[in-house]
């Protein structure tokens, strides 16, 4: 029993992980909907673990049948984005193919929810047949085996038939003998579609993007590279690159007595910059990008082989992490593009990119530059805003406003020297009106406008919102009969603002790598379970000395700014973040531990934490507005809420004392 347990808590997290990263990559609005997979998972597991033991079995059976319905209708129908909002940038295909998104995403939506209540009523009736400590203990070892196996594949980067086959084995032991044939034929079929998918000709996968790969029919280009369905890259003759009105050179001709002989290239992608970098007689360029294939595509195919020259130094890296770290002084600073097109993680609204942008990065790349250094950065903006707020934070960080060269179809390279005579400009930038305030390390959002939540983001969490009612009571749950764990809601909800802003923390402080993400997931589930274990252990559990020590560990992580922890060398800013991030886990699951102990119903108690974690996810757009930071007072606030509600459940602060139940005891259905 408890090996069933862990392998359908191992396949749950799996297929949230799978469908997280292979729908954003064939459906490029869920590449700008931070969360919409991950709200749609957390929605079905909770409904399946709210439904009681004896009703909704027919989940269990059907379950493949949508999983299979999805990845055929993803892969029948991509989807590239179209900006349909001016709060929010999105620097994309300008051409819309497949559905219309008011048809994609709600599918989309629903689709993931039915998938994840199957897999969730499966790993509910096998969590009611041990006692609640046991079975949430071997829920959160399948949770680690399941992010441990998906971060090996992205390692590995496989291709997405090696997740469905996986997928499908799994689904196939936990379906029984009797399933077989109603279990096999759906995920025959989806084995089959991402079959087609993983041999078409030019796909690849990285840890971050699914890559296409085509030769140009053009001469000026030699090979396009698409991430995502999106045209991202392409590769060009050196003689193409160095031509009269080249973005590329702009740099190098705005800084006419600049040596040139130390470069770094953030965002180095297939080469190009380096090439152009290595033509101006570098003698030493750092070449730093995020992403391994990227590079790789570079190194094979760039007609001009700028990775095999000894003079240059190729980092796979995050370049913000890499400007932390490295000493060297540079002539030359190049933001070469950066465009991820992908988020950190499904539980955030921070793309991979979104640190380069900030005002503390400019400053970073600032403190890297010899005393005749300059700095560039150059992209296609699309809107002239855009342009004014990096712009004017040059003009803040340098002390003087940077040059500013357009060309067609709104491409745009601002160049700021350390002083004016640094700089040579035919054109010095000027605002075109207003200048929006510089994005910001507690609130990297660049391409949001206005500090607000756009309205494109509310009308789908509004509607998120109504699916979320609609479904909880289609589903046969008394909404009333889970008031009684209205403080298992809130801490559902808080522990899930306390990971997302985690996931941001460690990204800033070392880098926005799917490495870094893994670990920081990893290590989160590992405090829980450290807390579950302590847990069983202890005969008496003071309550109010617990609640004591996560508000102290919240407003020590609240208290200590960012930058402090950033002026640290590595292994004490290592050391400080760890204890900042999950010193208030270990406290907050310590509580719920206790409480899940001595819950009448831990299977209804879990999927109501569960249903509030899907709101957590929810109150995390909150940080467009407030930033991240903030976040820790709403977090502060929904664990008093959840103190307060424990006090009318017996488990407050005056309950000090509490004995562990045996482990004999089974869990009430």
């Amino acid at each position: 029993m408890r090996w069933r347990l862990v392998l359908a808590s191992t396949t749950m997290l799996f297929v949230e992980l799978a469908l997280i990263r292979w729908a954003g990559a064939n459906i490029v609005h869920l590449s700008y909907f931070s969360n919409f997979i991950l709200l749609g998972s957390f929605l079905g597991i909770s409904i399946g673990f709210l439904i009681p033991a004896a009703r909704g079995q027919w989940l269990k059976r059907w379950t493949p049948i949508p999983l299979a319905l999805l990845i055929i209708l993803v892969r029948e129908y991509p989807v590239q984005v179209r900006q349909s909002s001016g709060e929010v940038i999105y620097f994309t295909a300008v051409k819309t193919t497949g559905l219309p998104e008011w048809v994609t995403l709600p599918a989309i939506f629903l689709l993931t929810a039915v998938i994840m209540a199957g897999i969730g009523k499966i790993t509910a009736d096998l969590f009611r047949q041990l006692p609640s400590l046991d079975a949430y203990r071997y829920d959160l070892i399948g949770s680690l085996t399941g992010s441990l196996s998906f971060a090996v594949l992205s390692w590995l980067r496989a291709p997405s038939v090696v997740w469905g086959v996986l997928a499908a084995a799994a689904l196939l032991v936990l379906g029984g003998r009797r399933n077989t044939l109603l279990y096999g034929i759906p995920l025959t079929a989806m084995v089959a579609a991402l079959f087609l998918e993983s041999t078409t000709s030019g796909i690849s996968w990285s840890p971050y993007y699914k890559i296409e790969l085509k030769p140009a029919p053009t001469t000026t280009r030699t090979w396009y590279i698409s991430a995502n369905g999106v045209q991202h890259q392409s590769t060009a003759p050196l003689a193409v690159l160095m031509r009269q009105n080249s973005p590329y050179r702009q740099a190098y001709e705005d800084t006419p007595r600049n040596p040139h002989k130390r470069v770094l290239v953030i965002g180095a992608g297939n080469g190009n910059d380096v090439a152009v970098a290595l033509a101006h007689g570098a003698e030493r360029v750092d070449a730093v990008e995020i992403d391994p294939r990227l590079q790789e595509i570079g190194a094979q195919l760039h007609p001009a082989r700028p990775y095999d020259d000894p003079r240059v130094h190729a980092h796979i890296d995050d370049g913000r992490a890499f400007l932390e770290r490295t000493k060297t002084k540079y002539d030359l600073i190049v933001l070469a593009l950066p465009d991820s097109l992908t988020l950190v993680s499904g539980a955030s609204n921070l793309r991979l990119e979104s640190y380069l942008f900030t005002k503390q990065a400019f400053e970073a790349a600032r403190d890297h530059l010899a005393p005749d250094g300059a700095f560039a950065m150059y992209n296609y903006y699309r809107k002239t805003w855009l342009v004014d707020r990096f712009a004017g934070t040059l003009d803040d960080v340098y002390g003087h406003a940077p040059c500013l060269t357009t060309f067609k179809r709104t491409a745009a390279v601002l160049v700021a020297g350390m002083t004016p005579a640094d700089q040579s400009c035919e054109r010095i930038w000027q605002p075109s009106g207003a200048v929006p305030a510089a994005a910001t390390d507690d609130r990297p959002f660049p391409y949001l406008l206005h500090r607000s939540i756009p309205t494109l983001y509310l009308g789908a969490l509004g509607g998120i919102l109504l699916v979320t009612v609609l479904s909880v009571r289609l589903a046969g749950v008394r909404i009333r009969s889970t008031f009684r764990y209205t403080d298992m809601f809130l801490l559902g909800a808080a522990f899930m603002l306390l990971e997302t802003k985690n996931v941001i923390g460690f990204a800033l402080y070392f880098g926005t790598t799917w490495l870094v993400n893994a670990l920081v997931f990893f290590g989160v589930l590992l405090a829980v379970l450290a807390a579950v274990e302590v847990r069983r252990r202890l005969r008496r559990v003071n309550q109010l000395l617990l609640q004591v020590l996560l508000f102290s560990s919240l407003a020590v992580a609240w208290l200590v700014p960012s930058h402090a922890v950033l002026s640290l060398p590595f292994a004490g800013r290592l050391a400080a973040a760890i204890a900042l991030a999950f010193a208030p886990i270990f406290c907050a699951n310590l509580i719920f531990s206790d409480r899940l102990a001595l819950a009448p119903d831990p299977t209804s108690a879990f999927g109501a934490n569960l249903l509030g974690a899907m709101t957590g996810g929810a109150i995390e757009y909150l940080a467009l507005v407030t930033g991240y930071q903030a976040l820790l007072l709403v977090v502060a606030a929904l664990y008093l809420g959840a103190c307060i509600a424990m006090r009318f459940t017996g488990r407050g602060p005056g309950a000090q004392a509490t004995r562990v139940p045996d482990e004999t005891v089974t869990a009430k259905t």
